[in-house]
């Protein structure tokens, strides 16, 4: 069998290598010429698989490390009779610690209790459901946004009308989708925009164009009242610099680019692979993840909550380092600026997640160990 995968995909060896030959390319470059002769595609979000990638190829098996799927076309799969998977969760608890990472840098910026803030979650899904668990768990004010699932469930749902009126931290979670009764593209647009609180933050992690982006840069630089935490661009991998500079935090596409989460992502592609081919899945993600470089604090009995609760997310993440990585980036014409952005993403550090960090307490401390477990983190 021949493969051809993005170059970023980690353990493709380890997975895919016992199954045929391995060809890995950039993301980018991932093309109709690239296909001409391969069985199993593995791509990441930065690969458009449509018609003009596939037809005429003899792939029969697109697999995607991400949990997004706006980049493929489904409705030739389908066509086509194309098996595919994602990975759907596989990043969700590295972008919850990258939320958790900004919300306290702002707060500690502007001096904020983030008890005293009301949250708003856009999108309950995968990513936006664990949040809202995190948010609920450290006894948090959190307002929840999801209209295909209140209309497909019910519940306690509000419109997102009442997350521009009521919430002062606004965390956007949808997929991209740009038609329907639920279409996301410029789900906030100039005139929602506008309509945000005075002093609100707004952090979006999910895809660019959920947010207007000229809108945006036009609002910060009038209200500077404002704070925008932004993972992702309309223009990916071109990033408008003068945007980056509005916004207190700016990133390039990196908040579920934990270690867990892209191994994670590999392991259930080929989970997908093998149930598709009726093939037993030999290899296990167990077996090759490796330990993380801090396995435990201790925390005494007396730590002040509101410090804990900051030392262990920052044990595990700090926005800070990508952010100023990427701000340097933004230099040069638009070929290097979109070539740093990508290479910021193929080059990025090890970052592990808070799940895999264990908590000691020493002595009896029901408040912190409350925020262990609200966090996700192993409580000893």
């Amino acid at each position: 069998m021949r493969i051809v995968a993005d170059e970023n995909i980690p353990l493709v060896d380890a997975f895919f290598g016992a199954l045929g030959d391995i060809r890995r390319l950039p993301g980018r470059a991932i093309d109709a010429a690239a296909l001409g002769d391969a069985d199993l595609l593995l791509v990441r979000s930065v690969t458009r698989v449509d018609r003009v990638a596939l037809q005429g190829s003899p792939v029969r098996f697109v697999g995607t490390c991400t949990i997004g799927t706006d980049h493929l076309d489904l409705d030739y799969f389908s066509e086509a009779g194309i098996a595919w998977s994602s990975a759907p969760g596989c990043n969700a608890r590295g972008v919850v610690d990258y939320v958790l990472g900004s919300l306290l840098v702002l707060a500690e910026d502007e001096g904020v209790d983030l008890a005293s803030r009301t949250f708003g979650v856009v999108g309950a899904g995968q990513v936006g459901g664990r949040l809202v668990e995190v948010l609920r768990g450290l006894g948090w004010t959190v307002r929840v946004c999801d209209p295909p699932r209140q209309a497909a469930e019910g519940g306690d749902y509000v419109d997102l009308e009442t997350i521009l009126r009521e919430c002062d931290v606004i965390s956007l979670h949808t997929p991209l989708t740009t038609s329907g009764e639920h279409a996301t593209r410029h789900l906030l647009d100039a005139r929602r925009l506008e309509r945000l609180r005075p002093g609100a933050w707004l952090v979006n992690a999910s895809r660019g164009p959920v947010v207007d982006n000229l809108a945006l840069r036009e609002l910060l630089g009038r209200r500077r009242d404002l704070s925008a935490v932004l993972d992702v661009w309309e223009a990916e991998p071109l990033a408008d610099p003068e945007l980056a500079r509005l916004c207190r935090i700016a990133t390039p596409h990196i908040a579920g680019y934990s270690l867990d989460g892209k191994l994670r992502g590999t392991a259930q592609v080929y989970q997908a692979w093998c149930r598709h081919s009726g093939q037993e899945a030999r290899v296990s993600l167990d077996e090759l993840l490796p330990p993380p470089w801090l396995g435990e604090l201790c925390l005494d009995a007396s730590a002040d909550p509101h410090w804990a609760l900051a030392t262990l997310c920052r044990a595990v993440y700090d926005p800070r380092r990508d952010d100023a990585d990427f701000r340097r980036s933004l230099v040069g014409d638009a070929a290097q600026r979109r070539a740093a952005f990508d290479a910021l993403r193929k080059h990025y550090p090890v970052r592990r997640e808070i799940d895999g960090l264990k908590v000691r307490l020493q002595g009896d401390a029901p408040t912190l160990a409350g925020i262990v477990r609200a966090l996700g983190a192993g409580l000893v």
